[in-house]
């Protein structure tokens, strides 16, 4: 799963059945300065998420499936450590695309 941020289009979720992958694109002239929606940035290259931004964002399937499957992605990260407990947020990867 990705979640793009972008000036153009805001902040949807893109391959949104995709479970084994979770990251953060910042595309074309979005920057970490900005507020998107209450992701944290930790750095350059790692951002917070809070889990109950993701399943209400453009881009996500309109199913009981879609939120087994999240809600599995989110016990599995729990289990290795990239659930930040304070927040309730979820650690991802952030790479930038023109």
């Amino acid at each position: 799963m990705i979640i793009e941020c972008s000036l153009e289009g805001g902040i949807r979720l893109i391959e949104p059945l995709d479970f084994r992958r979770f990251k953060l694109v910042l595309k074309g002239e979005a920057s970490v300065d900005q507020p998107w929606q209450g992701i944290t940035f930790v750095d350059d290259r790692n951002a917070l998420v809070p889990i109950q931004l993701v399943p209400t964002l453009n881009g996500r399937p309109d199913d009981s499936t879609w939120e087994q499957s999240f809600a599995e992605m989110v016990t599995k990260a729990r289990e290795h450590g990239w659930i930040e407990a304070e927040t309730d947020a979820i650690r991802a990867h952030v790479e930038r695309q023109p």
